[in-house]
């Protein structure tokens, strides 16, 4: 998924790239290096967590020299229309430009952010009510000319807003864009309708593996609407539909997939049924088990299972939500 971010990156012209690390962060620094495709990295290391804005704090001098700055959330996957966000920001010249989504619910995403017609961004506050099946606030708010957006995880500003950054922690939203737009300063939107998921909770990255699959071009013939990796190992007799098997995959005699992710070197025992749910690397389900709406991951001494989790058998059965 970084992967893809980058190159969306060093297609729309991007000079170099910061990479923020926490989690495991030593490993996204074994697998790309100092470059990528000779465009410049550099690793950020967090130790102790400085927000959505703080992480800038650390990049100053690396950021002092750019004319434009793009930042991206990582838990985001999208066709990434940069070189229209990149554009529009050149033209209308506002504060900072951020990509919004009308694909996701507000309802799902706190409420989204106020938008007027031309664009610019009213309020990142929500509304006081929202309705699950719009994108508005319901009437009984004063009549606005603005509509309810997510933002899509993409966002670029000039370098003049660099030397207002605060010190960490801090967030981009309670200490830079909306003291801003109260001010009075522009801030603009992309409205797009390009694939875009956000993949915070192991539903949503569900979500985000089973549809990019179907629609983004990963698609292999005679795989119903999933992908499979070339090294996988599917009984004639089983049946899969609208999933993903990664590398060294097992489906046994008779088991049924459906909607689901099943990870490297994982395997599904003969008349098994995985509904909705993600099974993590190796884990190997026992023949005739049944799951729905689950995480199954092996059982670590040094990860204590979710209280909502059973672990049986040396695997953990969590919630996928």
């Amino acid at each position: 998924m970084l992967g893809h971010t980058l190159e969306a990156l060093r297609k729309s012209g991007c000079e170099a790239v910061a990479i923020n690390l926490h989690h495991l962060g030593e490993k996204i620094a074994a697998r790309f290096g100092s470059d990528f495709d000779g465009m410049p990295i550099r690793y950020s290391r967090e130790e102790d967590i400085l927000g959505t804005l703080g992480a800038l704090a650390p990049l100053r001098d690396f950021l002092a020299e750019a004319e434009h700055t793009v930042v991206i959330n990582g838990d985001s996957l999208a066709r990434w229309p940069l070189a229209k966000l990149l554009r529009l920001h050149e033209e209308q010249r506002p504060r900072a430009t951020l990509m919004v989504t009308k694909r996701a619910a507000v309802s799902a995403y706190g409420g989204g952010i106020a938008v007027d017609r031309e664009g610019q961004v009213v309020s990142f506050f929500p509304a006081r009510n929202v309705t699950p099946d719009t994108n508005d606030a319901e009437p009984d708010e004063a009549p606005r000319e603005d509509r309810r957006r997510v933002f899509a995880g993409a966002h670029v500003f000039s370098r003049e807003l660099l030397e207002e950054l605060p010190d960490p922690p801090a967030d981009f939203v309670r200490d830079l864009y909306q003291p801003l737009v109260e001010s009075g300063e522009r801030i603009r939107t992309l409205e797009s309708s390009v694939p875009w998921f956000d993949i915070g909770t192991p539903k949503r990255y569900l979500e985000a593996a089973v549809e990019w699959a179907g629609k983004s071009g990963w698609r292999r013939p005679g795989h119903r609407g999933g992908w499979w990796n070339s090294e996988v190992d599917v009984a004639k007799s089983a049946s899969v539909k609208k999933s993903v098997l990664e590398a060294g995959v097992q489906v046994g005699e008779g088991a049924k997939v459906r909607r689901a992710l099943i990870m490297t070197g994982a395997s599904i025992g003969t008349g098994g049924r995985v509904v909705r749910s993600i099974i993590g690397p190796s884990v190997r389900l026992p023949a005739g088990t049944v799951v729905e709406n689950r995480l199954i991951t092996e059982a670590r001494a040094d990860t204590p299972p979710d209280d909502r989790a059973s672990v049986v058998g040396g695997l953990v059965y969590g919630p996928l939500e």
